[in-house]
């Protein structure tokens, strides 16, 4: 069996990064994995960058002025939105051909717009579709907050200047994406259950094979290491617990750092003595902007790219914290747990399917930067810390793995296949 993954990042950002540990799981399983991407950045012979680099360039810049104009030339949700009117056609390209499943992945800014994706479609190949966040079910927004609107039909978007009206983008978006992705033999997947379930209840999707599989990790890369090593390597003290904040931008509202920022600060006014042996680290595009937010010491590692760094980030630290207010299944999340680090978040998304509440961390209520500073304190100095961290550590191995998720995959790419030859 041959899998074609496409993507428009090879590495960067947590879509990018688990399409490209799918690409491996798979080829360690023995079936035979190549992705296609528009932004390569390693030397990786399995993965293939889209040729005319120039061409893929102006096809972004095209998408985000279209955007731009639609928002009435304001930045303010420039990347919340996707609209996918410009993309390469991918079928002409010999691993396209040479496929017998075409699975995307997160495929925006540029990278397929939908009349790539009818294309593919319509190309006789099974074609699978993992869904990272909510924009194959919704018109144009990749996690729709409070609205409800994609259930029915989008429109009135409150993305859009003045929230927009009846028969907005949104609403022109939602019914192009439908005509494109309805009566099609796709098979789309979910990496959280959460997910799943939002997509059932979107009519955009109605009638189509929904499944969930999460993310895979390398247990072999992301592992428990020597906690005093990697904070030396880090230049991080050795006298302090160690909360650890991570995301790609970490000023992305949606990953709720104020509510950490709230969270420590009553944290401190309960708990006074915490400041002198407790400390943040934050490690992210912009972390430094919240060098002096924090009641308590702050270590900016910014932006990393670097697995070793990475990996020595978690395994420094004593807890690792995402309040975010929706997300799907974060990588980061599992990337602490595999490192034996007890995690806490929010009740939101998939979340709670990663951490096991009181079990191997603690899940706050939503948006309560009160139960987030009782169980950031829980967590680090009343709970049984080693089993903690002892049950982080197997539930990844159990449920994230590389083989397991692996498995999982082959058994949809045969449905699928199996599911083409039945409309064929």
């Amino acid at each position: 069996m041959r899998v074609l993954i496409v993507s428009t990042a090879e590495k960067t950002g947590g879509a990018a990064v688990a399409a490209n540990r799918l690409v491996e799981a798979l080829n360690n399983s023995g079936v035979k994995a190549k992705m296609l991407v528009r932004d390569k950045t390693t030397e990786d012979i399995t993965t293939v960058q889209l040729p005319h680099r120039w061409l893929a360039q102006w096809r972004f810049l095209w998408e985000r002025w279209c955007v731009f104009c639609h928002l009435h030339f304001s930045k303010k949700h420039l990347f919340d939105i996707d609209i996918a009117n410009a993309g390469a056609d991918i079928t002409s390209l010999p691993e396209f051909k040479e496929a017998d499943v075409i699975h995307l992945h997160w495929i925006n800014q540029g990278m397929l717009s939908l009349a790539s994706i009818r294309k593919i479609v319509k190309s006789g190949k099974a074609v699978v579709v993992t869904m990272h966040d909510m924009w194959y079910f919704t018109g144009i927004c990749h996690y729709s907050r409070n609205c409800h609107g994609y259930i029915q039909q989008c429109g009135n978007c409150p993305l859009l200047p003045g929230g927009g009206h009846e028969g907005d983008l949104s609403a022109k978006l939602w019914r192009r994406k439908r005509n494109t992705l309805q009566n099609s033999s796709i098979t789309f997947v979910a990496c959280s259950n959460w997910l799943a379930g939002e997509a059932k209840q979107s009519r955009m999707l109605q009638g189509q094979k929904i499944e969930s599989i999460p993310n895979a990790i390398d247990t072999h890369v992301f592992c428990r290491r020597n906690k005093q090593d990697a904070r030396l390597r880090l230049g991080l003290p050795q006298d302090k617990k160690l909360i650890l904040f991570v995301s790609q931008r970490t000023t992305n509202v949606l990953k709720g750092m104020h509510y950490l920022v709230k969270a420590i600060d009553l944290m401190v006014k309960q708990h006074p003595d915490c400041v002198n042996n407790t400390a943040m680290v934050i490690m992210g595009g912009q972390a430094e902007a919240y060098e002096q937010q924090f009641a308590m010491p702050v270590f900016a590692l910014g932006y990393l790219n670097d697995t070793r760094k990475i990996v020595d980030a978690y395994n420094a630290a004593d807890l690792f914290v995402l309040p975010s207010l929706q997300d799907n299944l974060p990588n980061v999340i599992m990337e602490a747990m595999a490192c034996g680090v007890p995690c806490a978040g929010f009740n939101v998304g998939g979340i709670p399917e990663e951490i096991d509440h009181l079990q191997n961390g603690y899940v706050a209520a939503c948006k309560d930067a009160a139960d987030l500073a009782h169980g950031i304190w829980w967590t680090l100095f009343e709970a049984n810390y080693d089993q903690l961290s002892a049950n982080a550590e197997r539930k990844v191995i159990i449920h994230y793995s590389q083989h397991a998720v692996a498995l999982k995959y082959t058994e949809v790419y045969n449905q699928a296949m199996a599911l083409k030859n039945y409309h064929l």
